[in-house]
This record gives C-alpha cells, sequence and structure tokens, in this order.
C-alpha cells in the first residue's frame, strides 16, 4: 500500500511540475506591435488585463486632449490598450 501512495505522490508531482511549464494561458508569439505598445503603456508581458486598463487610465489622465494633453498620444494610448486587450479595432 505504502509503494502505491509513494507512487501516485511521485506522478502527481510530476504532471504538476509539466503542467506548470506548460502555464495556463496559450503562448502568442510576441509581435514588435505588441511590444511596442506594452512600452508605450509600461506594463509588462505578463501583465493582466486589470494591469493594463490601469496603465491606460493613469496615462491618460495626462494625456486626454480635454486636459492638455495631444489627440495623437491619447490615440496611441487607446489603440495600445484596445491591441492588448484583443479589441478588434
Amino acid at each position: 500500500m505504502a509503494k502505491l501512495v509513494l507512487a501516485l505522490l511521485v506522478a502527481y508531482a510530476g504532471w504538476r511540475l509539466w503542467k506548470d511549464a506548460l502555464g495556463t494561458e496559450p503562448k502568442r508569439p510576441e509581435t514588435a506591435e505588441r511590444k511596442a505598445a506594452r512600452d508605450l503603456l509600461g506594463v509588462g508581458p505578463r501583465a493582466n488585463a486589470e494591469a493594463i486598463r490601469a496603465a491606460h487610465r493613469r496615462l491618460m489622465a495626462e494625456a486626454h486632449p480635454d486636459h492638455g494633453g495631444s489627440d495623437n498620444r491619447a490615440r496611441a494610448l487607446n489603440a495600445a490598450r484596445d491591441l492588448l486587450l484583443g479589441r478588434a479595432a
């Protein structure tokens, strides 16, 4: 009985290592466009949707045309957010 429990524990540990190596999300190829969008918003490659939205809000507070910012900067920030969140442009 002890050998069976030990074998199951070893198999479970191996399965966990294999599962963690795969990751929870399918990997998308990193394109130059996505990297530029992440750099513009100042988020890392593993940033979730909430972090992307928070960075966008923070930067738009300064770049919004109604608050003295430029149209081009606001447009670029919106495009970067949409690209990273997978929204159709």
